[in-house]
């Protein structure tokens, strides 16, 4: 009897996957910074934005699975997300489900994180172990500092949402909380390189 190999997972190209992650948000930004110029009230112009950021997040978590044949699980929970409030806010017309929906995933993302620790399982691991190769102290303090990060970003929105303008919003939901991420994400590169596993390193 002969066992065949596992295939290995297939990755979308970087440039690829941040197009499909990024593109969604870009579009929502346009669709509510340009819906006036096509005949759009200014106080219905983020329904506009709302709807189509619904459409092109479905298209993007069809094309990332055609692709590859499988969902990453945050793409898929913050998509999951998005069509869910997104739908609430068209159909009640209440724009407060649409900006609370960052609030939502963030504080969804960490306390799964946070709550995971709690139970001694770096859940963080399970995501990116395929990326990274850390100790499980590592992956311990990178699932802590990722956990509080997320709660921080779920603080930021409810603030910003319930303080300033839509337009504002709209432009911190693109341009705040994504360069955030990115600075954060790079803030770690210290400790990824401290808690590298010795056995990948000499690989």
């Amino acid at each position: 009897m002969t066992v065949e190999p596992v295939p290995p997972r297939r990755h979308l190209p970087p440039l690829l996957k941040l197009v499909l992650e990024i593109g969604p948000l870009m579009i929502f930004f346009f669709g509510n910074a340009y819906a006036e110029r096509f005949g759009v009230a200014p106080d219905q112009k983020l329904f506009v934005a709302t709807g189509v950021f619904i459409v092109a997040t479905v298209i993007a978590l069809g094309v990332h699975y055609a692709l590859i044949r499988r969902l990453p699980i945050m793409p898929l929970v913050s998509g999951v997300v998005v069509v869910v409030f997104g739908g609430l806010t068209l159909a009640l017309q209440d724009k407060t489900f649409i900006m609370m929906k960052p609030t939502i995933v963030n504080s969804l993302f960490g306390l799964v994180l946070l709550g995971g620790l709690a139970f001694h399982k770096s859940l963080l691991s399970v995501v990116l172990d395929s990326v990274f190769a850390l100790t499980e102290e590592g992956w311990r303090k990178l699932t802590f500092r990722w956990g509080l990060f997320f709660l921080v970003l779920a603080v930021l929105n409810e603030v910003v949402w319930r303080t300033q303008t839509e337009d504002f919003w709209v432009s911190f939901k693109v341009f705040g909380i994504m360069p955030l991420t990115v600075v954060f994400a790079l803030a770690q590169t210290p400790l990824l390189m401290r808690y590298e596993r010795k056995d990948a390193a000499k690989a």
